[in-house]
């Protein structure tokens, strides 16, 4: 049982998750102004049950490719034992029903329809029959989905107003999420291909990859300038990550596993640049109240 825990908790990321559980909490708290019992359940839901739905799901469907994939074991993600699949299934689906239960009682039906489609991509992200994640692209576009959809679905049950100030914050953050993705697919080109699975990176190559990741970090930095004081301060934070994925530009297929250096930044830079939104949204507290 010890054994089983401890797997489960590795295929949640606990690095990750903050990732998905801020965005949630930021977005409700400040388009809601209150602190609440909705509030609380959906931060908690969204920083574990969430987590290991969305990566346990993956880990029991990617199980061939990360038995090829020697960075699975520790903040990666688990290679998950046959036997273990089953029960990871389980444990993902009945963690996230009691807090599903209680968000669609108190949301509305748009709330409840942002909630379904957050939830359909966690799921069919690594599942059969669409296993987005083999699409090129919809699978970078589908892991960005992760990350910024517990935001909407905050804003929306919290009855925020779309602003152009917010729907900039959002597309920031949309392509912070793609290009994130794509680069992480890099370091997996040779494992996934040895599987057979398809991904962004295994489909225009490793180069190409870091390129586009790297475009669309600089286009999150332009996408916050539009957002409300001192929301574009934002933009300097894509800084680091055009620094982190910069000396990777021209890796090849054949050299494409020495990415994981640069994801390995990747997972501590997004704490620091946490840190930098916290202050920024501190700050447009202070300004708009």
């Amino acid at each position: 049982m010890t054994g089983t825990v401890r797997t489960l908790f590795l295929s949640s990321r606990p690095v990750s998750w903050v990732n998905t559980a801020y965005p949630f909490a930021a977005a409700y708290l400040l388009a809601g102004w209150r602190v609440d019992a909705t509030f609380v359940i959906g931060t908690l839901f969204f920083l574990v049950p969430y987590n290991l739905a969305m990566y346990g799901i993956n880990d029991v469907f990617d199980y061939e490719s990360d038995l090829r994939n020697p960075r699975k074991g520790g903040a990666h993600g688990a290679v998950l034992d046959r036997r273990l699949h089953r029960v990871t299934l389980w444990a993902a689906a009945l963690s996230c029903l009691p807090f599903i239960v209680c968000l669609v009682a108190v949301g509305n039906p748009l709330s409840w329809f942002v909630l379904a489609l957050s939830l359909f991509f966690v799921v069919f992200y690594s599942a059969p029959p669409l296993r987005l994640k083999e699409v090129p692209f919809a699978d970078s576009v589908t892991s960005s989905i992760h990350f910024f959809s517990p935001a909407v679905y905050g804003l929306v049950l919290a009855g925020a107003t779309f602003t152009p100030g917010i729907i900039a914050l959002l597309v920031a953050f949309a392509c912070w999420g793609i290009a994130s993705h794509a680069f992480g697919a890099v370091q997996d080109v040779a494992a996934d291909r040895e599987a057979g699975i398809s991904s962004i990176a295994t489909a225009r190559g490793a180069r190409w990859t870091v390129r586009f990741a790297l475009a669309l970090y600089a286009l999150a930095g332009v996408a916050a300038l539009f957002t409300a004081w001192p929301g574009p301060l934002a933009a300097l934070l894509a800084v680091p990550y055009l620094v982190m994925v910069w000396p990777f530009r021209s890796v090849t297929d054949e050299t494409a596993d020495t990415a994981t250096a640069g994801w390995r930044k990747f997972l501590w830079l997004n704490q620091i640049t946490g840190f930098g939104v916290t202050v920024l949204l501190i700050w447009w507290v202070f300004l708009t109240r």
